[in-house]
């Protein structure tokens, strides 16, 4: 695990809770001893400030840096890795054609874009392969992020809309879910008994889409009755521009993450 940030960590959380694989499996690597001392005690792992000597014996290289940090990173490790070993980028925005420009001929690279919920095995990932990655390296990156959730297989090309959907996703129904809480404070309900409102709401909706294969339109028309408390929300949210001000926001973190990949 090359860069164990927040992202990076995530996956190795959710790697080891799920059994895919044990502390020894897997080294991790961060700029800052005391960082790597935290990982190390709370996931007893190996952890070690050279990325070259991580990489050595590794049957998966999981590339989780900062996209402004990683032209820096490949100058470091591109010359280790060998074609046996599968490169799976986390890296949000950067495109396989600049890993690859980076290490040795034939070094399968995987680009995948999970997000925060693959600590509770409830992520969700794209995954596009580069130019060397074959069926079996695809499918290698796909069983490390089945552990941690689901993944979808895409065009590079939609990646960046990837990105704007589901890896920034949390954060869309955070906020939601914070507006509601805060709405039913103001409506008299204390913050713990609106919490437990709000979040097991999000998840029994989101089971009935998933679970149920509803349509979110059919789910929606089920709760809405005419001329019910529903319908006046509705309402209310249509009028201030909601689902306008949702496509405008996705469509703006595309557009950041093409950004990033051109080293905006």
């Amino acid at each position: 695990m090359l860069g164990a940030g927040k992202a990076g960590e995530a996956l190795v959380a959710g790697l080891l809770s799920s059994g895919w694989a044990q502390p020894a499996d897997i080294v991790a690597t961060a700029r800052h001893q005391e960082r790597i001392d935290e990982l190390s005690k709370r996931y007893g792992i190996e952890g070690t400030l050279d990325n070259v000597a991580a990489v050595k014996g590794a049957q998966v290289v999981v590339i989780a840096v900062k996209p402004q940090d990683i032209e820096a990173l490949l100058g470091d490790v591109g010359v280790a890795l060998e074609a046996s070993q599968t490169v799976l980028s986390i890296a949000a925005a950067i495109p396989t054609e600049l890993i690859e420009r980076h290490v040795g001929d034939g070094i399968p690279v995987v680009r995948a874009m999970p997000n925060a919920p693959v600590t509770v095995h409830e992520g969700m990932a794209g995954v596009t392969g580069g130019a060397n990655a074959t069926e079996e390296h695809i499918a290698l990156a796909e069983e490390v992020l089945g552990s941690v959730g689901r993944s979808v297989r895409v065009d590079e090309a939609y990646m960046d809309a990837v990105t704007a959907v589901s890896g920034s996703g949390p954060a869309y129904f955070a906020l939601l879910a914070e507006s509601m809480i805060e709405a039913g404070i103001l409506l008299g309900l204390s913050r713990e008994v609106s919490t437990d409102l709000v979040v097991q709401t999000m998840l029994g909706t989101a089971k009935l889409l998933r679970d149920e294969k509803m349509h979110p339109v059919e789910l929606r028309e089920m709760v809405t009755s005419p001329g019910g408390t529903t319908i006046s929300a509705i309402r209310e949210l249509e009028q201030a521009g909601v689902r306008a001000a949702f496509l405008n926001a996705i469509q703006a973190a595309m557009k950041r993450s093409r950004e990033l990949a051109e080293g905006g």
